[in-house]
């Protein structure tokens, strides 16, 4: 995502350029599994909300969980809990100072490891279990009950044929940088891997005369998937983008 369309409306997001663990629009599902995968007890980063231009949210690993606490910025100025910073800088000085937050739960976490946006994409995705934490005051569509390990997800998919253009249902795998099909679900071996780091765009498709369609640019073919639901094909599309935008920080 360019800088310029990371700008908040009305308000000028240089200075929190300049926080290494600003992750301007990490969405909630992946700032859960960044923490639970790569972080520890006490990682914490910040990343722009859904509720508004100057929303912010602080994510926070505690234990087995992750946390979101509001932030808002008016005026240059911070809001966050009970305290109100009159700046940028006094605002991460006082999260330097290891704060307590008071969870959900009554626990208390402590803030002691800032989780910089510039990391490589862990070996451990695979494993990992996202938890989505309750919290005062969020509606129930924000919550992700059975969201998947991040960097991982499997489902069928219907897709078009290279030659033949006819519509044929398969199994989808993905894990790390590989895109797999297979013939069924209980087949071992893929009909064919698909090595993201040689796609250059991943986006709805409105051009085939189906719903819920998306494609996936190489250089040699675009792949043409449709998913059984918009909210399906949203959940590949969006983890498949992901994918590419950590392919794009590595190089």
């Amino acid at each position: 995502m360019s800088v310029s369309s990371r700008r908040s409306s009305g308000e000028d997001l240089d200075e929190l350029e300049s926080v290494s663990w600003y992750h301007y629009d990490l969405s909630r599902h992946a700032a859960e599994a960044l923490l639970l995968s790569n972080g520890v007890d006490g990682s914490f980063l910040l990343r722009n909300s859904n509720k508004g231009p100057d929303c912010f949210a602080l994510s926070v690993r505690a234990k087995d969980s992750v946390k979101h606490f509001h932030v808002r910025r008016q005026f240059g100025k911070y809001s966050f809990g009970f305290n109100e910073f009159p700046s940028l800088q006094d605002f991460c000085s006082h999260l330097a100072n290891q704060p307590l937050l008071g969870s959900d739960t009554g626990n208390l976490i402590v803030l002691r490891f800032p989780y910089p946006r510039q990391v490589e994409e862990p070996s451990i995705y695979e494993t990992v279990c996202v938890h989505t934490a309750m919290q005062t005051g969020r509606h129930e569509n924000d919550l992700v009950p059975n969201a998947p390990s991040l960097g991982t997800k499997e489902g069928y998919l219907v897709k078009q044929g290279a030659i033949i253009k006819n519509w044929k249902q398969r199994w989808f795998t993905l894990n790390r940088n590989e895109l797999k099909y297979f013939k069924d679900k209980m087949f071992v071996e893929p009909i064919r891997t698909l090595d993201l780091t040689e796609c250059s765009a991943v986006q709805f498709d409105y051009s085939q005369e189906r719903v819920n369609c998306f494609c996936l640019v190489f250089p040699e073919r675009t792949f043409y998937l449709c998913a059984k639901s918009g909210a399906e094909a949203d959940e590949w599309i969006k983890i498949l983008r992901w994918k590419l935008s950590q392919i794009k920080k590595g190089r």
